[in-house]
């Protein structure tokens, strides 16, 4: 899909700060309150934006430890092991990669004890033969 550099300007816009009013995002883009709306209810409908999300505070991410955990996972087992990791609300994310490892989850948990309960649990899933975790020390760009 091409998206022009206002609907651009309007995801980035609106990743920022989904709550943003309309008004202020035709302001920012320089058209109507109208226009914005029917570009965003065209971005919705494309599936471009499928929903929008909470943000959390600065504070609160300070008090987690995240970790990158890449695995290794057995021949035609990536279905299942997605599906199990699906349901563990501390894997804010899942990517297929290519290398030595099949997928990163990247985890976060409330207390490095919590987080090394979690590393295990994933490493002794069905299909998962081999996990390798960095912990994250820092954010030095987040988008």
């Amino acid at each position: 899909m091409n998206l022009d550099a206002i609907d651009q300007t309007l995801l980035a816009e609106l990743r920022e700060n989904a709550r943003c009013p309309t008004a202020l995002l035709a302001r920012k883009v320089g058209l109507s309150r109208t226009a914005v709306q029917a570009r965003i209810t065209r971005l919705e409908r494309d599936k471009v934006i499928t929903g929008y999300g909470a943000r959390t505070g600065e504070a609160y991410e300070k008090s987690q430890v995240s970790a990158h955990v890449m695995l290794t996972v057995g021949p035609k087992l990536s279905g299942p092991v997605e599906a199990a990791l699906r349901k563990i609300p501390e894997v804010r994310s899942l990517l297929s990669i290519s290398g030595a490892f099949d997928m990163i989850a990247i985890v976060q948990a409330g207390s490095i004890e919590r987080l090394d309960a979690l590393i295990d649990g994933i490493g002794l899933l069905d299909g998962v033969e081999r996990t390798h975790t960095s912990v994250v020390l820092s954010t030095r760009i987040q988008r």
